[in-house]
């Protein structure tokens, strides 16, 4: 594969950060921006839902439009809009049809992750602002590639990690950089979130009133299989990035931001299986990831069967400063090497991440977004580095001490996660792990070091005509 040169961090990256952090970065005010932003969704089922209810709570926002490739998810959202603006919603079927509509101001993106990138870029272009979930992009070139398309088209882009406009843990971050409890050293990110077998279907017909072909997207073109449909493509790698892309993105965007880095690692590897059941799952429901930063680790937990809290956390962070941790279970809370509470963060009064973002799309001042495009790109490629590690691994015993080698802190991980396998009967010595592939990175230049196989996999094939372009 070609280097990736002109995607370089310190030079296109910091350039991007610069120019989306420079007030008035984006182009003209929408129309009407001064009182009502228009705004569409795309994906309506789950999360797109919730993007409805919370846009059609908002005064100064209306639903003009609903887009989802299923007709039969639509109602509730197009009822809803409706009753809060008295005006029927036009449906969309086909976002490129949705993006013709000039008198959409904004545009929100819950659909599968391998359309993220795709139909934010495609909205960019279109003169359209953008939220779009997490993870936006679904390869590491991805996400350069719409981080350059914000640059170029000066658009707002808020990207869905909603702890970004938690005050509590910018406090907590602010804490930590200020060395009230010495050097951080590992930041743990924790995804202990239920995760029950999805069990094996056969493939069958496309459902009545789905467009199958633009679900797929870029995604190979296969038969159609429920199991791969609504909700559980998260756990096939054509078209999710398993539960560190899904539910723990956002814990590794709070890990990073309270390890203090604005860069990416020099090394990575990740190990885990899938554990407790066989099903049509490709991904793994029990993961560990290790960040390698130079001066300290990032460390990510994925666990999808039945355990106990670390550190009275199951899904957040917890971070090992030199004289104490700081922890985000349901509050957010600083304690001494004694064990001792230091200090516990409260709410500021800051103002909800979709808010944020409906705010900056009146102000054009892309510096006050929460979760810029950069931001969330970095995090991204944090999941899709541990994924790659992840698939070009070996298999060995899981009863074999140490596959993080000379990594003490990920060895004590791995203990944790056996003992917790263990007690949910999975047989420690007849169960092979996965242990992913060591891999060097070169953070500047985005590329994997001396391995053609892992760069292989910065990016996908795409399916035409649904291509991320070059050039954008």
């Amino acid at each position: 594969m070609t280097p990736m040169n002109r995607r370089r961090f310190l030079g296109a990256g910091l350039a991007t950060a610069a120019a989306m952090a420079a007030p008035g970065a984006a182009q003209d005010k929408p129309a009407g921006a001064n009182d009502r932003v228009r705004i569409a969704t795309v994906g309506v089922r789950g999360q797109g839902g919730a993007h409805v209810r919370l846009w059609s709570a908002m005064k100064d926002v209306d639903v003009a439009a609903i887009c989802d490739i299923d007709e039969s998810v639509i109602a509730e959202s197009m009822k809803r809009s409706e009753e809060k603006s008295g005006k029927k919603p036009k449906y969309y079927q086909d976002y490129r049809r949705l993006l013709e509509d000039k008198s959409i101001d904004a545009i929100s993106i819950a659909t599968t992750n391998q359309t993220h990138t795709l139909i934010a870029l495609s909205a960019l272009q279109a003169g359209k602002d953008v939220y779009v979930e997490k993870p936006l992009s679904h390869t590491i070139w991805e996400g350069r590639k719409l981080a350059e398309a914000v640059q170029k088209y000066g658009r707002v882009l808020q990207h869905g990690t909603q702890s970004r406009s938690d005050g509590r843990r910018r406090q907590a971050t602010e804490f930590l950089a200020a060395g009230k409890l010495g050097p951080v050293r590992v930041s743990r990110g924790l995804c202990y979130k239920l995760r029950p077998t999805i069990g094996k279907k056969p493939d069958g017909p496309v459902p009545a009133g789905v467009d199958y072909n633009l679900w797929l997207g870029p995604a190979p073109e296969r038969p159609f299989n429920p199991n791969r449909f609504h909700y559980n493509w998260h756990w096939n790698w054509d078209y999710g990035n398993g539960d560190i892309g899904n539910q723990g993105i956002h814990e590794m965007d709070v890990a990073r931001w309270m390890l203090g880095k604005k860069g990416l690692p020099r090394k990575v590897v990740s190990i885990g299986g899938r554990f407790g059941y066989e099903d049509d799952g490709l991904t793994p429901n029990t993961q560990i990831a290790l960040f390698d930063y130079g001066d300290s680790l990032l460390i990510f937990e994925v666990r999808g069967l039945p355990t106990p809290k670390y550190k009275e956390v199951l899904i957040g962070n917890v971070v090992h400063a030199r004289d104490g941790i700081v922890t985000t279970p349901n509050g957010v809370e600083a304690f001494g090497a004694d064990g001792q509470s230091v200090k516990k963060f409260t709410w500021d009064g800051s103002k909800d991440h979709f808010r944020n973002f409906i705010d900056v799309v009146k102000s054009r001042n892309s510096a006050d977004l929460s979760a810029n495009v950069l931001e969330g790109h970095l995090s991204c490629v944090l999941v899709h580095l541990a994924n790659i590690s992840y698939r070009l691994g070996d298999q060995r015993p899981l009863s074999k001490d140490e596959p993080f080698g000379s990594y003490s802190e990920g060895n004590e991980t791995f203990l944790r996660m056996r003992d917790h396998l263990r007690e949910n009967d999975v047989p420690i010595d007849t169960t092979m792990l996965r242990v992913g592939r060591t891999l060097e990175f070169d953070p500047d230049k985005e590329v994997f070091v001396r391995d053609a196989e892992a760069n292989q996999m910065l990016r996908r094939e795409y399916r035409k005509p649904f291509v991320v372009p070059e050039s954008v």
